[in-house]
């Protein structure tokens, strides 16, 4: 039984994009692009979860992912109740599930859950009460299902289709949550070549089992790609000295302007965030003209709302 679904396919939690349907998935983005518009009107609001309680469960700090949750759910009239855990119960001790025990207490619809150990948000769904949803909002290295929508979703905004694509992801995809989900979606979604560029010390061993093709060499790895998606350095989670230094590792794995010349002439340079410039991206690049950074981000909040809708069983603005 897939526990993000229920007994007829509707979406109940969202976990992971490994295993949801394309279907699901396609859903999402559409249901995404009918909230577009939210955010140009005067009164940016939608009464579709008025009268509903979500809580901002983060257990690990976080500022755009919060944000946009916040004002995603905000935008869809619910009650919004954010709380940083590393500043409260967990520090008196209180385990996970009391915590989450007390909050349904108060009558929590859903819990939107970020936490350093990678798992935190399947074993809260496992033990929650059938009326109220989970959505992992970044679990350790594990996985980052809405920011790997919203880079589908900036994907097919730019470029359409996903059957006639070459993307690229580059960097430290062994620590990177958001890797992860955006390489379950890719192959979901038909994308004919995913590659994934990076020095050995920083992809996953037998990565290739994920339907990917593997470069350690930037030259070879962008060529022809149509969509290139940076990734952060994640010096928080990296044990030992896995680069030499951060010079060294711009020097091959940053992208400049030299570099991206050798992906297609409209690609689309995308970065899921915080960005280190000058480490994985030159400035010019992430301000240039193929930089697709900053509407990631205003698309996130249409993708957070849709997800939201769409487990409150609810449909479009």
């Amino acid at each position: 039984m897939n526990l993000q679904l229920t007994e007829d396919g509707r979406l109940r939690h969202l976990l992971t994009l490994d295993g949801l349907p394309r279907a699901i998935i396609m859903q999402i983005l559409d249901t995404a692009e009918s909230f577009m518009d939210v955010g140009e009107r005067e009164v940016k609001k939608v009464p579709l979860l008025r009268g509903k309680s979500i809580f901002n469960l983060f257990f690990e700090p976080s500022t755009r992912t919060r944000t946009t949750f916040e004002i995603a759910a905000k935008r869809l009239s619910a009650d919004v109740v954010n709380l940083n855990i590393a500043t409260s119960s967990q520090t008196k001790g209180e385990a996970i599930l009391d915590t989450v025990d007390n909050l349904a207490a108060m009558h929590a619809d859903m819990f939107i859950v970020r936490h350093s150990q990678s798992g935190a948000a399947h074993f809260i769904a496992q033990h929650v009460a059938p009326h109220i949803s989970v959505v992992n909002a970044g679990d350790g290295r594990h996985a980052h299902p809405t920011q790997g929508l919203l880079d589908m979703f900036t994907i097919r905004r730019y470029k359409g289709e996903f059957h006639n694509l070459t993307v690229a992801i580059v960097g430290d995809v062994l620590h990177s949550r958001v890797a992860r989900s955006q390489i379950h979606a890719l192959t979901t979604l038909g994308v004919p070549e995913v590659r994934v560029i990076g020095p050995k010390t920083l992809l996953p061993t037998g990565v290739e089992q994920m339907g990917v093709k593997v470069f350690h060499d930037m030259e070879d790895g962008l060529a022809g790609c149509d969509v290139v998606i940076m990734l952060r350095l994640q010096n928080e989670r990296m044990k030992g000295a896995r680069l030499p230094s951060a010079q060294e590792y711009f020097k091959f794995f940053g992208l400049t302007p030299e570099k991206l010349a050798l992906a297609k002439p409209d690609a689309i340079v995308m970065h899921p965030g915080p960005m280190n410039r000058g480490v994985e991206i030159a400035s010019e690049v992430a301000d240039g003209p193929q930089s697709v950074i900053l509407p990631q981000v205003t698309y996130g909040i249409a993708v957070r709302m849709a997800v939201m809708a769409m487990l409150a069983g609810t449909g479009n603005a």
